[in-house]
């Protein structure tokens, strides 16, 4: 990894976890060499607590012995520090930057959010609101990756970019949840770009190369707890409560 020093990178991350995911997505996109370091969330390192002491989670970047903490600041990072190798993450545009960073932030701030809900809602009336939020939330996002590709495959064009990775951090979850809700994120039939970008996403070498396995991923959360449904909303939850 360009930077000076020693050029060696670390990630702690935690398996299950879609913000990890973005990390090694961005990782194996640049072609960058790493050591993965698995944490247990239920006993964490040291080299978690001080590398991280304030939020205490994963996915912690550490380049040279000098920690980045969160997914989206890690992607930023890694694409600052390695400008010209591999695909750029952000446009070079500042207008087209600005708008992938109001993107992911809409990601974060909307879709995640609600996914979220409609696993933990604490009534049917909250999942049923939460699943509402998630399917205005996907609507939005077709008609902002129309704009975003002008006509390519991926938000960031030809080649999967900062927006892309933020999104795709969450396909393998959107796949638990088709196969333990049955309810599909990025319908075709109604937003069929974002279907498209989905297969198109999941057919990268660079991306099933870290894509967790969705029957391992299923498995997990059905022995969170002890019934079906139940078992996938703890598991969902514990796989973001100490991530970011």
């Amino acid at each position: 990894m360009a930077g000076g020093g020693s050029n060696e990178v670390k990630l702690l991350g935690f398996w299950p976890s879609p913000y990890v995911l973005r990390a090694r997505l961005a990782l194996s996109l640049k072609g960058i060499s790493y050591e993965y370091i698995e944490e247990d969330l239920e006993s964490k390192s040291e080299l978690l607590l001080t590398s991280n002491p304030v939020q205490k989670a994963v996915p912690v970047l550490i380049h040279d012995g000098k920690p980045v903490c969160e997914s989206s600041i890690i992607l930023q990072y890694i694409d600052e520090i390695l400008a010209g190798v591999g695909p750029s993450l952000l446009p070079e545009d500042p207008h087209d930057r600005a708008m992938a960073r109001f993107w992911a932030s809409y990601i974060n701030e909307k879709l995640v959010k609600a996914l979220n809900q409609t696993w933990g809602g604490k009534t049917e009336e909250e999942k049923a609101e939460g699943m509402k939020q998630a399917a205005d939330a996907v609507e939005t996002l077709e008609g902002a990756l129309k704009d975003c590709s002008k006509g390519k495959p991926f938000f960031g064009g030809e080649s999967i970019g900062y927006v892309d990775i933020m999104l795709g951090g969450l396909l393998a979850w959107a796949d638990v949840r088709e196969v333990v809700k049955g309810v599909k994120t990025f319908d075709p039939a109604k937003t069929p770009l974002l279907a498209m970008w989905s297969d198109n996403f999941g057919t990268l070498d660079a991306v099933k190369a870290v894509m967790p396995n969705i029957g391992k991923l299923v498995d997990y959360a059905m022995v969170m707890q002890p019934h079906g449904a139940a078992a996938a909303a703890a598991a969902a939850a514990a796989a973001v409560a100490a991530t970011n």
